[in-house]
């Protein structure tokens, strides 16, 4: 009887080895960026971004055969700060669409780190899947001494592959820790751990492809978005411009813009996104115009409340709350496909 138990066992264990388990399916679609990058020799500060082939990427890190089955596709190789609303929004279309098929089970994203949080944002309001998004960068390139973008391209695989990271919407995985699109900020030049989520903190992290999560994401995104692709194209996307504020800032630059037709204006302003009594003045002129102002603050974290310091309900302007001023710029730049009524504006600020 012994011998049947231990044969009976045996042949479980074998029946649930790795050999034998379904690997996930993990799609990589490939943007450029440090990770795709090389140097003309691996002590040169200086490098190329977006010069390695999603292929050549994967290839690199031999040990994610073991994580997930892996199918790569190159949507474009430039380095971020050359992101545009065009590649947005075919990035959007290609997440979408993979996501829909069955036989894919996440997604990853290959991006540069200056616009990451961006694109990474921006994704959170208009992909309509469940599945786990993850971006995922590097602050050295590929050829570099003590590149990190095979472990964090290691790391990216198992957290999409991982069924804790369904419905968060998109993540990003850099520097061994986890954040949520909202939250993430880049806040250093070159430092590997120059990711922070400073207002409500880190999603959670993650040890050699183990994953722990820390928190939830409690705002709207992905299949709770009201916003979505439909009729978006380049063209209709309202012009959102960022305007920054300092020592003797006047209302020159917000007047020419407001002249060149924008739709909407975020301020990144001092403090709790105030900014002179000029500028302020020009920022009501432009309220008054028809133009959407969205105060916001420069100091990369703390909350821009209404009418503290500003009188927002009698200048017409919104409050940004927790948002940067460029995830500001597109949460407006949405919300003005959908509505005009400053309230509703509003609205979308403290549930996105």
């Amino acid at each position: 009887m012994k011998a049947f138990k231990t044969l009976g066992l045996l042949a479980l264990a074998l029946a649930l080895t790795p050999a034998t388990w379904a690997l996930p399916k993990i799609k990589i679609l490939a943007t450029g960026g440090t990770i795709a990058g090389t140097q003309a020799s691996p002590a040169d500060a200086g490098y190329k971004p977006g010069t390695i082939s999603v292929a050549d990427l994967i290839s690199s890190v031999p040990q994610l055969r073991n994580v997930a089955e892996l199918s790569g596709e190159q949507v474009a190789n430039i380095a971020s700060q050359n992101m545009s609303h065009e590649i947005w929004l075919k990035l959007a279309t290609r997440c979408n669409a993979v996501l829909a098929d069955d036989d894919v089970d996440g997604v990853v994203i290959t991006h540069g780190t200056d616009t990451m949080e961006e694109t990474a944002y921006f994704l959170s309001l208009v992909v309509k899947s469940d599945k786990p998004i993850v971006l995922v960068g590097s602050m050295r390139p590929a050829t570099a001494m003590g590149a990190d973008g095979p472990i964090n391209l290691y790391n990216a695989v198992a957290l999409a592959a991982h069924p804790a990271a369904k419905g968060r919407g998109p993540l990003v995985l850099i520097n061994d820790t986890i954040h949520y699109a909202r939250e993430v900020q880049k806040t250093h030049t070159t430092r590997t751990d120059t990711f922070q989520s400073p207002n409500r903190g880190i999603a959670g992290i993650m040890n050699t492809g183990r994953v722990f999560f820390y928190s939830a994401n409690t705002t709207r995104h992905t299949t709770r978005s009201e916003f979505s692709l439909y009729g978006l194209t380049v063209a209709n996307l309202p012009r959102v411009e960022i305007v920054y504020s300092y020592v003797n800032f006047n209302g020159d630059t917000i007047d020419a813009l407001v002249a060149k037709g924008v739709r909407g204006l975020v301020l990144a302003g001092v403090g709790d996104g105030n900014t002179s009594d000029a500028a302020l003045a020009a920022l009501a002129r432009a309220a008054k115009a028809g133009v959407a102002v969205v105060r916001c603050s420069r100091t990369g974290s703390g909350i821009v409340d209404r009418n503290i310091e500003v009188n927002d309900d009698q200048l017409g302007f919104i409050a940004g709350l927790e948002l940067s001023a460029p995830k500001a710029r597109i949460l407006l730049m949405l919300g003005l496909t959908q509505t005009n009524d400053l309230k509703k504006l509003q609205q979308y600020f403290s549930e996105y």
